[in-house]
């Protein structure tokens, strides 16, 4: 069985630690615990490793955010991954930070990255795991909020659930999303 995860953000060093990256602060931390490194690849950083007789593909697209959806279709392809077998982390202002909501299917709920991915594969029947990261921001400065850094208070409500994520990116592949769902989606940053 194979498994691709990718974690949607924006590159360069002026994104990093951004809410809009949480995607690749997930994956960051899911690699090194686990020894593996990313590599450059087509469109994006790629990392992988197996576990228990599966294998697990991780993205980091390097082509921006709201185009994300050709780098997940190349590798999907590349790699023969079935949809089902395919996650999307991305941020989510709509839940309060921290919040952990995995889904095995939906809408964009306007997020420019799923928009893409689900233009490009022509379907939104796939998971993804929306890493809340609140709303806290006047009308009309989205695009500032979500692009910039995290402040200490936050970091320390998110640090925590980025580990759990990291067990839901597991259990996705080990469980299948029913069941991850029910076990992760209910709980709560504290």
């Amino acid at each position: 069985m194979k498994y691709l995860i990718a974690g949607l953000g924006n590159i360069g060093p002026e994104y990093a630690e951004t809410r809009h990256n949480i995607g690749f602060m997930v994956l960051d931390r899911f690699v090194a615990a686990r020894e593996v490194v990313f590599t450059p690849a087509r469109y994006g950083d790629m990392a992988s490793f197996r576990f228990k007789g599966r294998i697990f593909y991780l993205l980091k697209p390097s082509t921006y955010m709201n185009r994300s959806g050709r780098p997940v279709l190349y590798w999907m392809n590349k790699e023969k991954i079935e949809l089902e077998n395919l996650l999307v982390i991305a941020d989510d202002v709509a839940l309060p930070p921290g919040t952990l909501r995995m889904r095995p299917k939906g809408g964009a709920g306007g997020h420019n990255g799923l928009t893409d991915i689900i233009d490009h594969l022509g379907t939104d029947q796939f998971a993804r795991l929306r890493f809340g990261i609140g709303g806290d921001y006047p009308k009309g400065f989205q695009s500032q909020y979500v692009l910039g850094k995290w402040s200490d208070e936050e970091l320390e409500l998110i640090n925590p659930q980025i580990d759990i994520a990291c067990n839901m990116l597991l259990s996705f592949g080990m469980q299948g999303v029913s069941r991850t769902m029910n076990q992760y989606n209910t709980r709560k940053p504290t």
